[in-house]
């Protein structure tokens, strides 16, 4: 629409109305007024940054069915329902516990002072139905009910990262206790510490735009210390050395997934401008979105070169591992960097990947869908990136805010997994992974006419 037909709209229709009420003359006076103003009002930066985080809360939520595609392609036929239904139960987990504990722990507001801080645990609450414009004061951007939707999706997106690394082995029930406390708390905590308006942010100057090392290496941590209690598949590691590949059950599947996360994305970093309600904020939105698509296509053409380099062939897996590096790579810090320096971000991403995917094999630790060199090594990187872009970023701050989260996360995690290991169990019996999990913990396959064997 342009700026004519739109202004000849809106005076018709003020001119319509006023003349029913006879006042056509105050009617032209008021939109004449409307047009030469440069700036919305308040009421309209409010509902239009509102408006921005619900578009991206739903863009992030669809990462969720893009995690599940990923990692249903990536595991074996005989594993697929439960990768299916461990995102669906961890997402709906993260909602819940986000409500009930996570959210107002993690924007304490002033409540910073111990016990203050913890005291601050309670539900969220939104706002009234039918909200007073007097009385949209509880977040002064945006409405209360467009943050939580939106954050929480953050919430359940460091879920699913600890879902695929640990798939084919765990139990259902002792993983899912983890994603209660890593939902309710661990995240948060870390979370409130940056975004919160915590030590990080105010001490050390920790930039993390969307999330590299709040959301990316949070997740990346957690599923380390599972990794590294759980131990490997069955048959994956040989006495005699080596790696056995279990290729995945559908590549199809995994590249719709990367797709989708590859959407998803937009709503990620986009929406983490938290305004759109002037022409600035609405350009480095645009800005961000580019930068990000940017990242991604170079991570996935640096892992299609370095594995036709390496291997003498392209690695379709590794090119979508690719994509998702250079995504996590960039969204630390998806604006201040040029078209060419987001793609230089994110080749250095799908480098990273390429040489952290068998280095992990070597050191036997067996990561299933290549989560940690994702979301944690690149999680680092990008955070660390941010420093050659944002004036503001210091190394000092970066490097001190990737240690301290670093350290909070995979030692809460280990204890949490080794009490875990040591009380309930976290893993299946050989005979059940053999069988695979589908039928075992769930009784159900997804695959169930084309399974004529079990390997």
């Amino acid at each position: 629409m342009n700026k004519y037909f739109k202004y000849t709209a809106l005076t018709a229709i003020a001119l319509a109305a006023a003349a029913q009420a006879g006042h056509a003359q105050e009617a032209v006076t008021e939109v004449a007024e409307v047009i030469a103003s440069p700036e919305p009002s308040e009421y309209t930066v409010w509902i239009l940054n509102s408006l921005l985080l619900l578009i991206g809360g739903f863009l992030v939520m669809w990462m969720a069915a893009g995690f599940a595609m990923l990692e249903a392609g990536l595991v074996r036929s005989k594993n697929v329902t439960m990768q299916l239904f461990k995102n669906m139960a961890l997402f709906s987990i993260a909602a819940i516990l986000y409500y009930l504990i996570g959210y107002n722990l993690m924007y304490p507001g002033d409540a910073w002072i111990v016990p203050g801080y913890f005291g601050n645990i309670h539900v969220a609450v939104m706002e009234a139905v039918g909200l007073a414009p007097e009385n949209a004061d509880a977040i002064d951007y945006a409405s209360t009910g467009s943050d939580f939707f939106f954050q929480v999706m953050f919430c359940a997106t460091t879920a699913s990262i600890v879902s695929g690394t640990l798939a084919e082995r765990i139990k259902l029930w002792p993983f899912l206790f983890f994603i209660v406390i890593l939902t309710g708390l661990i995240y948060p905590i870390a979370g409130s510490w940056k975004w919160g308006g915590g030590f990080l942010d105010a001490d050390f100057g920790f930039l993390d735009f969307a999330g590299s090392t709040i959301v990316h290496s949070v997740g990346g941590w957690a599923a380390l210390a599972g990794a590294l209690v759980l131990g490997p598949r069955l048959g994956k590691y040989p006495k005699n050395g080596g790696v056995h590949p279990y290729p995945g059950s559908n590549l199809a599947l995994a590249t719709l997934g990367t797709f989708i996360l590859w959407l998803g994305w937009f709503g990620f970093n986009g929406a983490s401008q938290l305004a759109m309600g002037s022409i600035g904020d609405m350009a480095d939105v645009s800005r961000i979105f580019v930068n990000t698509n940017m990242a991604a296509a170079g991570g996935s053409v640096a892992a299609m070169v370095m594995t036709q380099i390496l291997y003498k062939k392209p690695d379709l897996t590794m090119a979508l591992n690719g994509a998702l590096a250079g995504l996590v790579s960039i969204t630390a810090e998806p604006l201040y960097p040029t078209l060419g320096i987001a793609t230089l971000i994110g080749m250095v991403g799908g480098v990273i990947v390429v040489f952290a995917v068998p280095f992990l094999d070597r050191i036997k630790i067996d990561d299933v869908v290549g989560a940690i060199p994702v979301h944690l090594c690149c999680g680092i990187w990008g955070t660390l990136a941010v420093c050659f872009t944002n004036p503001d970023a210091t190394w000092m701050g970066q490097i001190i805010s990737i240690v301290i989260i670093g350290v909070f996360v995979f030692v809460v995690s280990l204890v949490l997994w080794l009490i875990l290991k040591a009380t309930v169990g976290i893993r299946v019996s050989e005979q059940s992974e053999i069988d695979g999990l589908d039928l075992d913990e769930l009784g159900m396959e997804c695959y169930p006419e084309f399974v004529a064997a079990r390997a």
